[in-house]
Parts: structure tokens; C-alpha cells; sequence
């Protein structure tokens, strides 16, 4: 079994049993309202599969959704009070929750990687990969525990369908073939299928590009349910939200600058074929 230092294990979020608690509430007032739960994702704005998923404790209810799953299930303030009580989400890092909080109500979400294929876009097998090559190494519950969580955010893109998702990334990071051919064919084959969906935008930079516009590094944006624009910088150990109007600025700049160098959807999608074909 893989071992890892205690101090490294305690920077991440420890299992919340105060997120299960919450949905079993929101479905005891949901059957008690006599509405399933389409009905109440129809009166909440907010699609089926979210309201299952903080239902069964899988998902961090968005604010709004409190206050209306408050106001249709007639709650007499329970659900606002035991949302103040929600605990930390399992497996997610504590610089990064924020950022993930935010990700669930963005009206526009955009990445640029250079590292590692976005977390969003992961198959299985490539994040057990990435978490296969952290050190210190993990034991196999923390393991299994940030794999869950990495699975739970790619809900987003199926569950946001009106969010916008717009994703950069380097030919280089496909090219390196993390955990091997066959997780690299499946990662592939995985792009080329989350290429389809109406809201996502995948982009690729070539390897022989002669210009860039992000050398600094990756690239985070996101723009939020009251349209504003926020910036993420996640580094070695750290992470930081960015907030300033300055700085997102310069980021929003970078970023359009490199869709513009970049492949187009339409190229970036004969790349990652003819990338398949090869392998």
C-alpha cells in the first residue's frame, strides 16, 4: 500500500458527513412537498441530475439552490440553517475549494493547461494516473478518495449545459502519454467525445507554435452567475483566487490571445484524431 506524510494528508479536506445530512433533508421535504425530483428541478432552475446528486450528499448545493429549494419546499428555514453546516468536500485541496464552489454556478468557465490534461476533461484511468505520480505518494483511500471527487466535478459539464466551457490545451501534455498508450487512446477517445457537446470548446496548441501568449503558465477563468470575472493560479502546494479587475484583465487578454493562436475546435479535432489514428 502507498504510503504518504501525515502533514500532506491533513491539507486535504476530510470526509463530510454534513453533506449527506443535507440532502437526506432536502429528500425528506422534496417527498413531503409530494414532488419528485424533476418536479423540484424544474422549480429550482437547476438540472435533475444536480438535485440527485446533493440528494444522495454527492455535491455541494449552490447558494441559490438553497434559498429556492428553501422557498418551494415551504422548509420553515431548515434547509438555510443546516446549509450553514455543510462541512468541506472530500478530496479537494484547501486552496482549491473556493475555485470549485465557484465552477458550480460560472456562466462561462475557461482553462488553459499546460501540465496535464484539465481535470475536467479527465478519463478515469488518466486522473488515477496523475494521482499515481504524486509525492509523496498517497495511501489507496486518499487515492480513491480524490478520485471521487475529480469524477464528481466532471458532472459539471452535463449538468451546466448552459455554462459555457471553453478548454486550451498543449499538444505537448497528449503527446507525453501519461500512464501509458492505453489510457492515452481512452483520453483521446474521451476529447474527442466531450468535443461534442454543444458547450464545450476544446482547443489545441500545436508543439510547433512560434508564438505564445501564456508562458507564464496556466490559465484559469471563469465568469460568475452576477457576471463577474474571476481568475484561478494554482502553483506547487498552493493556489490562489484572483479577484482584482487589473489582474483578471491581463488574464482575459492572455487567454483571448491564445484562442487566437491556437488550434481552431473544428483543427483541434482532426489533431486528436489523427493522434488517435497513430497510436
Amino acid at each position: 500500500m502507498a504510503r504518504s506524510a501525515g502533514r500532506s494528508w491533513v491539507s486535504e479536506p476530510e470526509t463530510s458527513d454534513s453533506l449527506m445530512a443535507f440532502g437526506a433533508i432536502v429528500k425528506v421535504f422534496r417527498e413531503r412537498a409530494g414532488l419528485n425530483q424533476d418536479e423540484l428541478s424544474k422549480q429550482v432552475q437547476y438540472s435533475k441530475p444536480l438535485v440527485s446528486s446533493v440528494e444522495q450528499g454527492r455535491r455541494l448545493p449552490p447558494p441559490d439552490f438553497v434559498e429556492r429549494a428553501e422557498q418551494a419546499l415551504d422548509a420553515f428555514g431548515v434547509l438555510r440553517a443546516a446549509a450553514q453546516h455543510i462541512g468541506r468536500q472530500p478530496g479537494l485541496a484547501a486552496w482549491f475549494r473556493e475555485w470549485a464552489r465557484l465552477e458550480k454556478e460560472a456562466l462561462n468557465l475557461c482553462t488553459y493547461e499546460c501540465r496535464l490534461v484539465p481535470g475536467l476533461l479527465q478519463t478515469q484511468a488518466y486522473a488515477r494516473a496523475v494521482f499515481n505520480n504524486r509525492l509523496p505518494l498517497l495511501m489507496d483511500d486518499q487515492l480513491e478518495t480524490q478520485l471521487t471527487a475529480r469524477t464528481d466535478r466532471q458532472r459539471l459539464l452535463d449538468e451546466l449545459p448552459r455554462t459555457t466551457f471553453s478548454f486550451i490545451i498543449e499538444e505537448a501534455v497528449l503527446m507525453r502519454r501519461l500512464g501509458g498508450t492505453e489510457v492515452t487512446r481512452g483520453q483521446l477517445d474521451h476529447l474527442l467525445g466531450r468535443g461534442r457537446l454543444r458547450n464545450v470548446e476544446i482547443q489545441i496548441v500545436p508543439a510547433d507554435l512560434e508564438e505564445h501568449a501564456c508562458l507564464d503558465g496556466p490559465v484559469a477563468l471563469l465568469e460568475s452567475s452576477y457576471h463577474r470575472w474571476m481568475g484561478y493560479s494554482e502553483g506547487q502546494k498552493n493556489g490562489r483566487l484572483i479577484s482584482g479587475l487589473e489582474d483578471v484583465s491581463v488574464l482575459q487578454m492572455r487567454y483571448a490571445k491564445m484562442r487566437s493562436q491556437a488550434l481552431s475546435h473544428t483543427e483541434s479535432r482532426s489533431l486528436l484524431q489523427r493522434m488517435r489514428g497513430a497510436l
